[in-house]
């Protein structure tokens, strides 16, 4: 705060009014003056004490600043004083906007090294028919992809090594089987077989670490034929029937309900410790008419990273919805 300069008025130090001249009652006497009467009669001239009587206690000494400061002395402080809070309050205000409105990276000493996540490209939505509305629009009450399945598989991030078998295209329901355990395939394949899904597609892709992702998208002629196939499938409390390379794969308690998407119903395991030459996290997703299985896995012993499969996850969801 700057500097504040002083008139010579407000050098010079307040007088008090002086009170007019009171009479002055006379004292007996045996009667002794009380201390506090002494302070509130210290204008008029002492008198004399009588032979015999105990002494009078000193007055106490008035200091300069005890006296009142003039009204509008006091007023101008409180006006300065107003004006300074509220020129901070605002600053305050605005510098809290400012940071608020930066990314994280941008503000000095919150930046952090990268997360881990995917470098994946900028994504848009397909076209649709004329005259086909979105899956969960209000014009579409049976909740169906009108658009074409391929164009709703999540595109690979920078740096992935394409799957030479899931390229981005249609796949058999012998491809999407490959996905389970061979001894649990026949009941799966059972299951399809009843459903009688309308179209599978899938895209896969590994990256420099070893991490090979894997999205399959299966559309049914209804959503109750997409729900039922989820249930027959055991997923919900549990993984229900296992994928290839998997051993013992639990609900992932880092996915929470921030990470949902309305409209969309997620189911997210993670393979536990100890597991064998490969970790595995795996999440079904309903939406509508549509299931799709997100699955990532990392050979070595080593676990495949939590934030970059939540990302895919995330992303995949937002197409669908």
């Amino acid at each position: 705060m700057s500097e504040q300069t002083v008139t010579p008025e407000e050098d010079q130090a307040p007088v008090a009014p002086e009170a007019p001249e009171a009479p002055v009652a006379p004292v007996a006497p045996e009667e002794a003056v009380a201390p506090e009467e002494a302070v509130a009669t210290a204008a008029p001239a002492p008198h004399p004490v009588p032979e015999g009587a105990p002494p009078l206690p000193d007055a106490p000494p008035v200091m300069a600043d005890a006296a009142p400061r003039p009204p509008r002395r006091a007023l101008r402080a409180v006006a300065r004083w107003t004006a300074a809070a509220l020129a901070f309050g605002v600053l305050g205000t605005g510098t809290a906007f400012g940071i608020a409105s930066l990314e994280r990276t941008d503000v000095p000493g919150l930046a952090t090294e990268g997360d881990g996540r995917w470098d994946y490209p900028e994504l848009s939505l397909p076209a649709l028919p004329a005259g086909s509305p979105r899956p969960f629009s209000p014009g579409n009450p049976a909740e169906i992809h009108h658009a074409d399945l391929r164009e709703l598989l999540l595109p690979a991030p920078a740096g992935a090594k394409p799957d030479k078998e899931l390229t981005g295209g249609w796949i058999s329901t012998e491809t999407f089987l490959d996905a389970y355990r061979e001894q649990d395939r026949r009941s799966v394949a059972q299951l399809l077989k009843d459903a009688a899904p309308r179209h599978i597609a899938a895209r896969g892709w590994t990256m420099p670490d070893g991490t090979a992702s894997r999205i399959y998208l299966v559309r049914f002629n209804s959503t109750a034929f997409a729900s039922r196939m989820i249930d027959d499938l055991n997923v919900g409390s549990s993984a229900g029937t296992p994928l290839a390379r998997t051993d013992t794969t639990d609900l992932d308690p880092a996915w929470g309900s921030a990470n949902d998407i309305e409209n969309l119903s997620s189911f997210v395991f993670t393979e536990q410790a100890p597991f064998g030459a490969e970790h595995v996290r795996q999440a079904y997703t309903l939406a509508g008419d549509t299931v799709a299985l997100v699955v990532h896995e990392r050979p070595g012993k080593r676990e495949a990273a939590r934030i970059p499969f939540q990302q895919t996850l995330v992303l995949q969801n937002q197409l669908l919805a």
